[in-house]
């Protein structure tokens, strides 16, 4: 979907201060842009078959009021080649005044939604549709166009176009020819050439050049009809004597597609530029009120023209300055120029909209469409625009993106895998009543007297999907246990509660998030499996099937060593998990336990820690040393008096705490969060992290590493009850949240 930023709009014109500034860079833009508008107007309103003054006329009159009150600051407006189609059909059916009466009442319709803030709905359409339907209107405007540069002339659809284009190739050519050739070259060459010719816009270079070898060349052949002097404007529509439907039906048409391209051009444009976001609501309203304006002084349709605005941005336009200007210059050039337009050989407009048909089925887009598995919808979209009409296209494109989303969102991955004599019937995804034929069919292949397990993943379970599993779980032969995941939908249904909505399903902890024993404890249903070794095979079991293949890349990278970041001393206690307070995984962290998270002094008699260090810091090369104590330990306790008797190697190993209990006697309480722990042994706990960083400073190989800047000590504390990790702060004098701490 299209990224729409809510709360930044552009407020309209910059203020006067900055126009000084700003000047001299619209001025340039707005030339640049009125030299690819004039040729580009002239040649879709020649497509569609409408008053060539009329492209002319609605780049002016609907340009500027689109500039002055639409949302965009850099958006270009003006006759557009993805309204030709439409627009060819809507004249050959209504003639060109009744047209203009349809271009008014979409103007009308672009208004309402603007004001009804439609706009975001609009741009909901998935991007497969947008390209489909751009890719259709190329494709039905190259058919139509290539016969005017064959010397012929368009027929009445697409598909009639495709069977006369054969018979078209082969019959005679003139010099209509020669001229749509010359002009198709240098626009295919243009942008290979070197910069500084390409300063020149290729619409332009391409017209210029044909218009130049037909009047040297002395060529008679149609050309650009324009009124000798200057132009009356009066008002034209007309409203049709019947047939309204047909007229509603227009200009809801105009209006739609009118409005979406706008829509995505002034978003185009703002992720290009960046800076405060388009009101995209305000912008329809502008697009609406230019083609009321447009339309009522006998004006093309308008809309935002993505080219335009491109080039607007890419010449350096700084505000909507830039497109005011332009429409100045096209108006100059209707009274000043009108003789050099009228040498514009048609056959050079019809070329230039062939290129323009070309450009508008984006490769680039198609390749992300079918990344995203949405090729059918592409395909679905640009056959029903061409082979019946635009609205058609876009219908048939919507049902099969609404059927294709409603597959994806019901459908449930249902399959079988054996263990031996043992079958587990996986079911993932969305379980509803769509699902239920292919469920009976899997069940059906499990034999009748075999020990299954219907493993549950589910995120909905509705009642024809619940009735279906408990009926067979009920028939069927042999042992079946039901393995859940998350939340409890046929638990609930069993016990006649039924969960009914998804909003009110329970969030559940992942299975390896959660303690094992708690899981287990849910899961297992025979109080004789819940033992010590039956868990951790459970367990090993589960990592095995679910976070094995999702974590064997990374093993496998890890294979031939290790290249740890951290030390990580902390406590054997068993409610301490190293890698999940600290968000790390395989490979990240050298970990050691011991009862009290304590490192004994280098030139003891106890090696064992002292060897870690070495190897961690010596070898390894880690970056940081972390010493982490947790609150109820077990240990710091056994340090103020009760330990249990009879443990002659806890004693033992506990002398190496008795440190800490100096510390304690002759520095300042060490502070958790501004405050001192209410338990005596959590603050014993915190002087313990203190004394034991102050221990691995007097090994040789810590301090050298961090005489070099090459090490790092950091003390951490975890709160087992609050959930908490907290990190050690010299400033604070004490431990602080870990995430007041910067890093």
């Amino acid at each position: 979907m299209i990224e729409i930023v809510r709360g930044e709009h552009d407020t309209g014109p910059p203020k006067q201060p900055r126009l000084p500034e700003n000047l001299k860079h619209d001025l340039l833009a707005s030339i640049v842009v009125f030299l690819v508008a004039v040729p580009l107007s002239l040649g879709v309103a020649f497509a569609a078959g409408a008053p060539l003054l009329s492209g002319l006329i609605s780049a002016v009159v609907g340009g500027l009021v689109a500039s002055l009150f639409g949302g965009s600051p850099l958006q270009v407006s003006g006759p557009s080649a993805a309204l030709t189609v439409v627009l060819a059909d809507t004249i050959a059916t209504h003639g060109w005044p009744v047209t203009c009466a349809i271009t008014v009442a979409a103007g009308l319709l672009q208004i309402l939604f603007g004001l009804t803030r439609a706009a975001r709905a609009a741009l909901a359409v998935s991007p497969a549709i947008v390209h489909g339907l751009l890719a259709g209107i190329g494709v039905t405007l190259v058919l139509g166009q290539l016969h005017v540069v064959l010397g012929g002339s368009a027929q009445g659809s697409a598909l009639a176009n495709v069977v006369a284009l054969p018979r078209q190739i082969a019959a005679h050519h003139d010099q209509a020819v020669l001229i749509g050739v010359v002009t198709l070259a240098v626009l295919i060459a243009w942008p290979r050439l070197p910069k500084t010719v390409r300063r020149v816009p290729a619409p332009l270079a391409a017209v210029a050049l044909a218009t130049g070898l037909s009047v040297l060349t002395g060529m008679s052949l149609p050309r650009v009809d324009l009124p000798a002097g200057l132009p009356e404007l009066h008002i034209v529509p007309r409203l049709p004597d019947g047939g309204w439907g047909g007229f509603a039906l227009a200009a809801l048409t105009i209006a739609l597609i009118a409005g979406l391209e706008s829509l995505l051009s002034a978003v185009s444009v703002d992720k290009l530029r960046g800076g405060p976001r388009t009101d995209l609501d305000r912008e329809l309203i502008g697009q609406g009120a230019a083609n009321v304006a447009a339309g009522a002084l006998g004006g093309f349709p308008v809309t935002g023209v993505i080219v335009r605005s491109m080039t607007n941005y890419e010449a350096g336009a700084r505000t909507r300055l830039s497109a005011i200007l332009h429409c100045v210059w096209i108006l100059a050039a209707c009274l000043l120029l009108t003789g050099v337009l009228r040498l514009i050989p048609l056959a050079a407009l019809a070329a230039l909209l062939v290129y323009v048909g070309m450009k508008l089925v984006n490769v680039h887009g198609l390749k992300e469409v079918r990344r995203h598995g949405d090729l059918p919808v592409y395909v679905v979209t640009l056959a029903g625009a061409v082979a019946v009409n635009l609205l058609t296209g876009v219908a048939a494109g919507v049902l099969l993106a609404l059927a294709l989303m409603l597959r994806r969102m019901i459908f449930s991955g249902i399959h079988v895998e054996r263990e031996g004599e043992r079958h587990r019937v996986v079911i993932e995804g969305a379980l509803t009543f769509l699902s239920v034929p292919r469920l009976t069919r899997v069940l059906a292949g499990v034999p009748p007297h075999a020990e299954v397990t219907l493993e549950l993943l589910v995120d909905y379970l509705d009642h024809a999907a619940f009735d279906c599993l408990r009926g067979w779980q009920q028939a069927h032969a042999g042992p079946v246990t039901v393995d859940e995941i998350g939340h409890p939908w046929f638990e609930r249904g069993s016990s006649g509660e039924p969960t009914v909505r998804r909003s009110v399903a329970a969030r559940v902890v992942p299975r390896w998030l959660a303690p094992w024993s708690q899981w287990q404890a849910e899961h297992v249903v025979l109080p004789a499996q819940r033992t010590a070794s039956s868990l951790l095979c459970r367990g090993a079991s589960e990592f095995q099937r679910r976070t094995a293949p999702l974590l064997r890349d990374t093993w496998s990278g890890l294979a031939h060593g290790q290249q740890p970041h951290t030390l990580f001393i902390t406590c054997g206690d068993a409610r301490i998990v190293p890698n999940l307070i600290t968000t790390s995984g395989p490979g990240d962290l050298f970990t050691v336990r011991n009862i009290g998270n304590l490192v004994p002094p280098p030139d003891g008699d106890d090696s064992s820690v002292g060897a870690a260090i070495e190897y961690a810091v010596g070898v390894l090369g880690v970056a940081e040393i972390v010493v982490c104590g947790h609150s109820g330990c077990g240990a710091m306790k056994a340090l103020l008096g009760r330990a249990p008797d009879g443990l002659e190697q806890l004693g033992s190993w506990l002398r190496h705490g008795e440190a800490t209990l100096r510390r304690r006697a002759r520095e300042a309480p060490v502070l958790l969060g501004g405050e001192r722990p209410a338990a005596e042994a959590d603050q014993l706990a915190l002087q313990n992290v203190v004394q034991q960083l102050e221990i691995l400073r007097a090994y040789p190989v810590v301090a050298a590493a961090l005489e070099r800047g090459a090490l790092r000590l950091t003390g951490m504390y975890f709160d087992v009850g609050a959930a908490q990790v907290s990190l050690l702060d010299d400033a604070a004098r004490g431990f602080v949240p870990a995430g007041a701490v910067e890093h």
